[in-house]
């Protein structure tokens, strides 16, 4: 090797951000194995490369020592007296031993230790791009389909969106556009892999703050979100500001901003709900659009019991207790709802009481 290579050296640092000395030393370390291996021998030895001028110099070392065990290894202190009359048992002696053909064998080795640095480099990079974007939202191209995994073309990297993570009935062909949010970011042996979702409400949250300009700017705060993907979500929203109506700021004018996110989510329903810090009001918002009569609230065990009018009792449960099941989850509070026959009367009718489900998980942003 010679300058030109270390100029090279350099002008890597510059462009893929790799330290010179660690890719020397790398290189250096390579080409010790490089010539343990082309020249059978196990001795103890060292390669130095001129950081100036690129020349590369194979040292054989030996311990200094009173006798001799392996003489590979190691070298009398007699034998080292006759080199230098300053060595002692402890001390390392050094001879140079560069092969002749040693810049072959160099040059291959120094152009793989620099592709697989340069590559590990590119996927440090591409990692510490995607780890800083986890929690956004980002589209990609479907690259292709395998057993029901979707792979993302991102630009830069390769993003996974397992069947897990899809939204049931969503289908998607080759070269289809596609958002998705950003779930997970994993170093592996083959780089950095990117996990994404669909079906995670995190992706609700964020095509909210891209379509309500009063949530990106901080206006209108979105403070929990539950979602049953592909079907349902509730989501509550929340301003200091008095002027400013935080439901009719996410729902747009004619319903403009809302349709654009449920037409993205292939027609998933959406309620929009005040949230409120009185449980009562709470409770009585996230039942939407059932009315309620009234929320009786127990703060020890955090559970409502709910009175809804006889003819809305099916509206607050919802289709096989999705309404009230999503409430729950929303606003953290376990749920029971009664109609007014039922709580008030004599006659027994039929009640839904939904806990929160310890092991799901209770979605809320807070800032």
């Amino acid at each position: 090797m010679n300058r030109e290579f270390i100029e090279a050296i350099d002008a890597l640092e510059k462009e893929k951000d790799i330290s010179k000395d660690i890719l020397i030393e790398a290189i250096e370390s390579a080409l010790v194995s490089a010539y343990k291996k082309n020249y059978g021998t196990s001795q103890n030895v060292r390669v130095n490369i001129d950081r100036d001028e690129g020349d590369i110099d194979v040292f054989m070392r030996k311990d200094v020592v009173e006798e001799v065990e392996d003489d590979m290894i190691e070298i009398s202190l007699e034998e080292a007296l006759e080199i230098d009359p300053r060595y002692e048992v402890g001390d390392v002696v050094e001879y140079q031993v560069t092969p002749r053909d040693f810049g072959r064998i160099a040059a291959q080795t120094a152009k793989q230790v620099v592709v697989q640095r340069i590559r590990e480099a590119e996927r440090g990079m591409i990692f510490d791009d995607y780890i800083t974007r986890q929690g956004e939202i980002i589209t990609g191209t479907v690259q292709r389909i395998s057993n029901e995994t979707i792979f993302v073309n991102m630009g830069k990297a390769e993003g996974i969106l397992a069947a897990t993570e899809r939204v049931p009935g969503e289908k998607y062909d080759i070269n289809d556009r596609i958002k998705v949010y950003i779930m997970d970011v994993k170093k592996t042996t083959k780089g950095p892999q990117v996990f994404l979702s669909r079906s995670h409400p995190g992706l609700v949250k964020r095509l909210f703050e891209l379509e309500v300009p009063e949530i990106e700017d901080g206006i209108v705060e979105i403070k929990s979100i539950a979602r049953e993907a592909g079907s349902r979500t509730k989501i509550a929203v929340y301003t200091e500001e008095d002027n400013v109506d935080p439901v009719g700021a996410c729902v747009g004018t004619r319903g403009s901003r809302v349709q654009s996110i449920v037409d993205e989510l292939f027609g998933e329903k959406i309620d929009i709900i005040t949230w409120s810090d009185d449980p009562e009001i709470l409770i009585s918002n996230v039942l939407s659009p059932a009315k309620v009569e009234k929320v009786i609230i127990d703060e020890d065990e955090k559970a409502a019991t709910v009175i809804v009018p006889d003819y809305q009792l099916s509206l607050a449960i919802g289709k096989e207790g999705q309404n009230v099941r999503l409430a729950a989850k929303l606003c953290g509070w376990k749920i029971d709802i009664k109609s007014h026959t039922q709580y008030f009367g004599n006659e027994i009718e039929e009640s839904a009481e939904y806990p929160v489900d310890e092991e799901e998980e209770i979605v809320e942003f807070e800032e």
